[in-house]
């Protein structure tokens, strides 16, 4: 017998019980599904055993690993589905294998509460239409009423590869050509055979709420969000799309889709061509951006906003420079320095100052300021002093004239409040993201909230000296602020500009690999820290003494020519 500690009481098991049987007698303490369970420190899947004493604590859908569980089972389910309806007749379609021209499901990118899906045969995308979705949905509703089981298996690596070659799956092929594991997962549903990286629910009876909505050339994979039992609302986001759509087009037309065609790229030794192409490919486009502004003279005030590590203080150097190109004076203005100040800072939930809410900012002077500039008069900006928590006014006066702009960074920049007594034809808004375009594979896509955490762990330890379990504290709030004050904006920018670089993963692995390790596995953020490792491994390391010294990822590694 076993003993296991839940809630605070052991209780004795027998070794070799499943713990979907535990999580079974528990689940009606719990509003959302068991979905995992964390024992001796480590997260396992439902359908594992009870291996000996330990600590047993339950993982629901409302947790973040749980969340991330149920919207890989779902994706999962999706692809087996597809690939029941779709599968081709002849001996290449069976058991998982793709014949030639088969009919898949590509999962592209994340959006709001749902992955963006089109419907490929060999290169070509297919229009989605009603019939085909709701064939597709109808499916997979099937697949959850009869409640299959997920199956694991161990295999090991050097197999995997030659099965998903065989099955012309080149993606997850090269993918693991360059895993230093002897083994890997994979998961079996419905006869269906596949690679995802992270956790499953045990059986198709745990997905009841998803939804499939046409949407451009494909559809949206909707989960559910803060109700776990209820598919969320999905609200378009065609700006966003664009953005994501134009820079996967520009990855394909590159070559470099997932990581494993990034790993070809540089065991082939063609990196430094892949950086210097994407660096010039960015570079006209801010270039672009430079010449709507200057095509509009009305256009005085540039907004800048973005989430935390988007890269913004460098994107801003590199607009003035093409701005100044354009023959406009941009003049930089930090919404910093119009804090309220310390004694008037509202305060959290938790009786701490809010700095990021909007209120944390004197509007109304940063507006008077705005709008007596636009009218030709000198006016003195201030200063806010971070160590007394006090507005200053020790700056020259500033007037502006004809090609001048004002260009201001601040995560409140996309909110019309922020700016509502100055004219609309004034302002031009740009909302800036490192929105990931580079996928795991074709079923696992990186998510773009991990890109930026990489480059905070990254910029935190080289500017501030916070080890690595103190920013992985840190990013739930961070992560909070931004769905308040920042997401809810972005659809309102005149322009989105994407700051992820398609090579940065390999080169920022050189220097958050050790910071990950650091974090002592008796931490709450170990399991946080296991999982950003893993994804690290998947790439093959590429050292950052080339990439160029203008680069927004130098804002994060370092050796920068902004002085940031």
């Amino acid at each position: 017998m076993s003993i296991l500690t839940i809630h605070g009481q052991k209780r004795e098991y027998p070794a070799g019980t499943p713990f979907q049987d535990i999580a079974r007698t528990y689940q009606p303490e719990y509003p959302d599904d068991i979905l995992l369970v964390r024992y001796q420190q480590n997260l396992r899947e439902l359908f594992k055993e009870v291996e000996g004493d330990g600590e047993l604590e339950f993982v629901t859908a409302a947790e973040k690993s749980g969340r991330s569980t149920y919207r890989r089972t779902v994706t999962l389910l999706m692809e087996a589905a597809a690939h029941g309806l779709y599968r081709a007749d002849d001996a290449a379609g069976t058991a998982g294998h793709d014949a030639v021209g088969q009919i898949r499901v590509i999962v592209q990118h994340s959006i709001g509460a749902g992955y963006y899906c089109e419907f490929r045969q060999g290169k070509a995308c297919l229009p989605a239409d009603t019939a085909r979705i709701q064939e597709l949905k109808g499916k997979m509703k099937e697949l959850v009423r009869r409640d299959l089981p997920v199956l694991k298996y161990s295999v090991r690596t050097q197999d995997a590869v030659r099965y998903f070659e065989d099955c012309q799956r080149e993606d997850k092929a090269s993918l693991f050509r360059y895993r230093r594991n002897s083994r890997v997962n994979l998961y079996e549903l419905a006869g269906y055979r596949d690679y995802y990286y992270g956790y499953m629910a045990p059986s198709t009876g745990y997905c009841k709420a998803f939804d499939l909505v046409p949407y451009q050339k494909g559809f949206m994979l909707v989960f559910p969000e803060r109700d776990t039992h209820i598919v969320a609302d999905f609200h378009p986001m065609d700006k966003l799309f664009r953005t994501m759509d134009d820079a996967a087009a520009w990855g394909e037309s590159m070559g470099v889709r997932t990581i494993g065609d990034l790993n070809n790229v540089i065991a082939d030794g063609r990196i430094q061509d892949l950086v210097l192409v994407q660096e010039s490919w960015m570079e006209q486009k801010i270039g672009d951006i430079a010449e709507q502004i200057a095509g509009d003279l009305r256009r005085k005030i540039v907004l800048i906003a973005g989430p935390s590590s988007s890269g913004k203080t460098t994107f801003s150097h590199r607009l003035s420079i093409q701005l100044t190109a354009q023959g406009l004076r941009p003049h930089p203005i930090s919404l910093d320095d119009f804090y309220v100040n310390r004694e008037d800072t509202p305060l959290d939930e938790n009786g701490d100052y809010d700095f990021e809410c909007l209120e944390a900012i004197d509007i109304a002077l940063l507006n008077q300021c705005l709008r007596e500039l636009l009218e030709g008069k000198a006016v003195t900006l201030p200063v806010f002093n971070f160590r007394t928590g006090h507005r200053e006014w020790r700056q020259r006066p500033l007037k502006i004239r004809d090609g001048d702009v004002l260009v201001i960074e601040g995560i409140h920049g996309l909110n019309e409040k922020l700016t509502e007594q100055l004219p609309k034809e004034s302002k031009f808004k740009i909302y800036i993201s490192a929105l990931t375009h580079l996928n795991i594979d074709s079923q696992n896509n990186l998510s773009t909230t991990d890109t930026r955490l990489f480059r905070r762990l990254v910029r935190d330890a080289r500017t501030r000296n916070t080890n690595a379990r103190e920013t992985l504290a840190r990013w739930p709030s961070v992560r909070r602020g931004e769905e308040k004050n920042i997401f809810p904006f972005q659809e309102e920018a005149d322009v989105m500009f994407n700051t992820a670089l398609i090579y940065e993963l390999p080169v920022l692995k050189c220097y958050a690999e050790p910071l990950l390790f650091s974090v002592d596995r008796g931490c709450p953020e170990f399991e946080e820290a296991k999982r950003l490792l893993k994804i690290l491994d998947y790439a093959l390391p590429v050292p950052g003494e080339s990439i160029s010294h203008n680069s927004i990822l130098r804002e994060f590694m370092g050796g920068g020519c902004f002085n940031i």
